[in-house]
């Protein structure tokens, strides 16, 4: 099962994220977080592994893909980085970090001022998801950038559920119009998570979106994971709401 996680910056994409890869890791299911959001640092230290290398590396980097990108000018579709397809065994050891059933890679990261645009993870990105294949009990939870930039990167394609997180802000709200007509366009199933709610937000997001039965759960604003992502701990509260989103996903593959 493949899950993209998006929405607008703020609204608790990687917290979300952190807490579904170790409800599946509770399953038992062979879980790996993906890291498409090149300006994102603290992912890991939520899920509670090390910071894994850019994945980027191994193919020789951000200027080697550059310059496959750059000969196959202007059909970028003709640039090929993967010469087979991948199962989860085959992710390199060196550039994936693991801690209690979950692995993480990261596709890359901007180090540096002035190094050029994010296009070479783009594309590294979905090609990784385009050619890697999964078993029976494999969960992999992608982390995507603020917006809808991944859409247009075809990361989505790839997908079996999109889970859009909406925090209580109108901006999250906009954002759920337009990604609720590309997620139709792509024919694939698109759930809101209301993140960070009370019962008064909860009331008011379920007035001003347009389907509130693709709402899958809510996670109410809570101290715990507040304090726990502000130090960068380890996410690994066990949240009800999380475990029958999780569930229903499983029911619904």
């Amino acid at each position: 099962m493949k899950i993209v996680i998006c929405g607008k910056g703020g609204s608790g994409k990687s917290t979300i994220a952190a807490l579904m890869a170790h409800e599946y890791a509770r399953q038992k299911k062979n879980v790996l977080v993906v890291d498409t959001d090149e300006s994102n640092m603290g992912l890991y230290s939520i899920l509670g592994t090390d910071s894994p290398k850019d994945l980027m590396e191994y193919f020789g980097g951000k200027k080697v893909i550059t310059e496959k990108i750059m000969a196959a000018m202007p059909d970028v579709s003709k640039v090929k980085i993967f010469k087979t397809k991948w199962i989860l065994g085959d992710l390199p050891e060196d550039y994936v970090s693991h801690k209690n059933g979950i692995s993480l890679v990261a596709i890359g990261k901007i180090h540096d001022a002035g190094e050029g645009c994010a296009c070479p993870m783009g594309i590294l990105a979905n090609q990784f998801f385009e050619n890697l294949s999964l078993g029976e009990d494999d969960v992999v939870i992608t982390d995507t950038e603020a917006g809808i930039e991944h859409f247009g990167r075809g990361i989505d394609r790839h997908a079996d559920f999109i889970l859009l997180v909406l925090d209580p802000s109108n901006e999250s709200v906009k954002l759920s119009e337009k990604i609720s007509e590309m997620a139709k366009g792509l024919d694939i199933p698109l759930y809101l998570i209301l993140n960070k709610t009370d019962r008064e937000t909860s009331a008011i997001i379920k007035e001003k979106i347009s389907d509130p039965s693709q709402i899958l759960g809510e996670i109410p604003a809570d101290g715990e994971i507040l304090n726990k992502g502000l130090r960068g701990e380890e996410m690994d509260i066990q949240i009800q709401a999380i475990g029958k989103i999780a569930g229903t996903l499983e029911s619904l593959k």
